[in-house]
């Protein structure tokens, strides 16, 4: 039987084409999820504030009638009883209340031309009843108390604060009416935000099940594959070898994949970087002629084209500067561990107490800065393994641990370790703010973060690590719990055996 070429199953079964696609309908469904829910949000925003503004609208109304109102049963109360000096103080106090009220209704409506011309008609009504209050207040203190009741009589028969409450019913029913609107237009937008996620949540589901079809598909190859290696007779280590080697080129050629990938994505990513740049200096050159513009002849430049120079075009290409500099730092995350896994490694004794006093001496400044200490407890056991691949293990574990540190709190970093048989047992723990239990397996893949971002990274170092220690033939595990601290915990052998050897 000829040995299976992996190369020829996926040409002949179309995987490659198929998960493009998968990739390209997975990628529109996120953009289309994330564009919806940005302009969703906008206009939810927007509403909301009308919203707001209505209700404040209305309290105003409220106000300003409650103050009027109360104005007028005290005025009648010392009409009444001119010797209650506390009516005469409750309506002086009334009365310098009522002008800051009406200004505010007068604010809060200057937008609407039915509130405004309501506005207008209230304001001249307040007018004629406040100069008939005075009237009467002012005959009280001159001692005519009883032409200051005849004059209400007369007042009163003229219903002034009828008109007054007949206005400002209108404007609450006005305001009623906005509010209506504005809550149908809440309700559709909150409709067509759950429209636009239930597209986007179908065209997912058919991107996942055209994956678990792909999956299948290549799992069925991978079951014939596993089949005919069976079918093998297992005396013919000529063929057994033959297999391994095709099994290391796929690897290799996987790898090298992963490089090319990454390299095939750095180049238009480069070409949008540069574009950016010209995008950027042409902005700078279309804000100046824009200031000559608006200069020279003011008339040519309309609102839009100034703030579209001045503010939109610079935030959309800071905007695009910021995405791309963060592909950027994926894609050379992913060059890192494609090179980390085509390098050979170099087994040698290793003291790793020296190689933690080296990184001690490395971060001591960072140390420092957060009043934190790193020490070694104990003898660490020395190991034989690669020297590069173990730096960045406790490297990378250590820096971790400093950056994830408690504000305020002496942080304290201890590395310890013991021999369990063939194995060393490696610690690094802190007393910093620790991992939701939930988190302990997530933080180990590649892009993937725990916990509050207000810390730089892009989820790299605990995928690397793990990367790391799987190659040298160890395991890694994680303890913590939130405000407690965090524990790291490897397991390496004591010597590194690499698969050429046969170990």
């Amino acid at each position: 039987m000829a040995p299976l070429d992996i190369r020829a199953i996926l040409r002949d079964e179309g995987i490659g084409r198929r998960l493009r696609g998968v990739m390209a309908v997975a990628f529109l469904a996120l953009i289309l999820a994330g564009g919806a829910a940005a302009w969703m949000t906008g206009r939810s925003q927007q509403h909301i504030r009308a919203l707001s503004h209505t209700y404040e609208v209305e309290n105003a109304i409220l106000d300003a009638r409650q103050l009027l109102e109360r104005g007028e049963t005290t005025r009648r109360g010392y009409l009444l009883a001119p010797g209650q000096r506390d009516f005469l103080v409750i309506y002086r106090n009334s009365a310098r209340a009522l002008p800051p009220a009406l200004k505010r209704i007068r604010r809060l409506t200057s937008d609407n031309p039915v509130q405004v011309a309501s506005y207008a008609t209230l304001l001249d009504q307040v007018r004629k009843l406040v100069t008939m209050r005075e009237e009467s207040i002012g005959r009280i203190a001159a001692g005519d108390v009883a032409g200051a009741r005849a004059a209400f009589d007369v007042e009163h028969s003229a219903l002034p604060m009828a008109s007054i409450r007949t206005t400002l019913d209108h404007m609450a029913q006005e305001e009623r009416r906005l509010l209506a609107s504005r809550e149908r237009d809440v309700v559709n937008s909150e409709r067509m935000f759950y429209v636009v996620l239930v597209v986007a949540g179908i065209l997912l589901a058919v991107a996942v099940i055209a994956s678990l079809l792909t999956v299948l598909g290549y799992t069925r190859d991978l079951a014939r594959s596993h089949d005919a290696l069976r079918a093998l007779n297992a005396g013919l280590e000529d063929r057994v070898t033959e297999r391994t080697a095709d099994l290391t080129r796929a690897n290799e050629e996987i790898q090298r994949f992963a490089y090319i990938v990454s390299h095939d994505l750095r180049s238009p990513l480069v070409n949008v970087m540069g574009f950016t740049a010209e995008l950027e200096s042409a902005t700078g050159q279309l804000s100046q002629l824009v200031d000559r513009v608006e200069a020279d002849a003011p008339q040519l430049l309309t609102d839009d084209a100034r703030f579209a120079a001045r503010e939109d075009l610079p935030e959309a290409i800071g905007f695009i500067r910021t995405s791309t500099q963060k592909m950027d730092r994926l894609i050379n995350a992913i060059l890192q561990l494609s090179r980390q896994g085509r390098r050979a490694l170099a087994p040698e004794p290793l003291d790793i107490a020296a190689m933690v006093a080296q990184i001690r001496e490395t971060l001591a400044h960072r140390l420092a800065d957060a009043d934190a200490t790193l020490e070694v407890e104990g003898t660490l056991p020395e190991i034989v393994s690669d020297r590069f691949s173990i730096d960045q293990i406790l490297s990378n574990l250590i820096e971790n641990a400093v950056k994830y540190l408690r504000p305020g709190v002496p942080g304290r970093i201890v590395v310890r370790g013991h021999r369990e048989g063939a194995r060393a047992v490696f610690e690094i723990a802190d007393n910093g703010r620790g991992i939701d239990p939930r988190d302990h397996a997530r933080v180990f893949d590649l892009f993937r973060r725990s916990g509050a971002q207000d810390r730089p990274g892009e989820g790299i170092g605990l995928a690397t690590v793990r990367a790391l220690v799987f190659r040298l033939g160890g395991l890694i595990d994680l303890s913590s719990t939130l405000g407690e601290g965090a524990t790291f915990r490897l397991s390496l052998p004591m010597t590194y055996a690499s698969q050429e050897s046969g170990q």
